[in-house]
């Protein structure tokens, strides 16, 4: 067989193809694991990377990084300004009486050390507000100091079991019911169960304090193979204006609320690789998620 010039050319065109395409293949699957990488990285919040090559699809995803820095940045700012707004709110309020009511015994004493003024209501009242100060000083030490989650494999099962009976007698006080209903069995979750059993223990709490007459806990598997629980209740809905606040320390709609527990749920459901978020809140009920990754 004698091979022509267009012999050659074709060969040389074929293989030229093929070599594209093989080259394309490996472009391919090297783009498909940095989005892969880009997509975990963005998920554990770590936004510290950067692309090197100068082509399209890096600095593609150069630019998707730089959007979500932004937000976060934005988001992380307006977290302070809340907390700061919170803290200082908190610690006027105790400070504030201290200071008034100190200033008015030292002006009501005359030279003899006798005053016009109840001295002892004073020095009570006084008393009261530093001890005031000092718990939530405490509490703040509580939020910012959550211990390194010590984990194992727990059934769920057991584990919604044990936290129902802790809140059994507080529940039929108030007339409510709180059951568990997996949508399916034997799921096990590898997180620190007393961490966990108080995050539940707070939103069952919180649901009764609500006035809730039912409280649902259900649990499946979700599509990434993480275990996604929701506990629903019937309560008084949270206010809308409360909803994207619920999460900041010391943030409170109670009287006697320390406004430490959603805050200190979700700083534990991180240490989990997890999350908490509040689905929905309104006539139909109150639905928050906890995702185990």
């Amino acid at each position: 067989m004698t091979f022509t010039i267009w012999h050659i050319v074709g060969v040389a065109v074929i293989a030229a193809i093929i070599a594209a395409v093989i080259a394309s293949i490996r472009t391919r699957r090297k783009d498909i694991k940095k989005v892969a990488y880009m997509m975990d990285a963005l998920e554990d919040g770590e936004l510290n990377f950067r692309f090197q090559e100068k082509n399209q699809f890096n600095r593609t995803l150069n630019r998707i990084r730089t959007i979500f820095e932004k937000q976060r940045q934005a988001h992380e700012q307006d977290s302070w300004t809340k907390l700061i707004r919170v803290l200082t709110h908190e610690i006027m309020n105790t400070v504030s009486p201290i200071a008034s009511l100190s200033d008015a015994l030292s002006k009501s004493m005359d030279e003899n050390g006798h005053s016009e003024l109840d001295v002892r209501a004073g020095l009570d009242t006084i008393s009261d507000s530093s001890k005031n100060l000092i718990k939530f000083v405490e509490t703040y030490r509580q939020l910012s100091g959550v211990a390194k989650p010590v984990r194992k494999a727990i059934d769920l099962r057991e584990l919604m079991e044990g936290v129902i009976s802790l809140n059994g007698e507080f529940a039929a006080s108030c007339g409510a019911s709180c059951v568990y209903r997996p949508e399916e069995d034997d799921l096990m979750i590898y997180a620190d169960e007393g961490q966990i059993s108080q995050i539940l223990i707070n939103l069952i709490k919180n649901a009764l304090q609500a006035g809730a007459k039912h409280i649902d806990i259900t649990a499946k598997m979700g599509r990434e193979d993480d275990v996604i629980v929701e506990v629903a209740n019937d309560g008084e809905p949270i206010p809308p204006a409360a909803q994207e606040q619920i999460f900041i320390p010391f943030y409170t709609t109670k009287k006697e609320g320390s406004g430490i527990g959603l805050s200190l749920a979700r700083q534990i459901m991180r240490h989990h690789n997890g999350s908490i978020e509040l689905l929905r809140s309104d006539a139909s009920g109150t639905v928050f998620q906890l995702r185990f990754r």
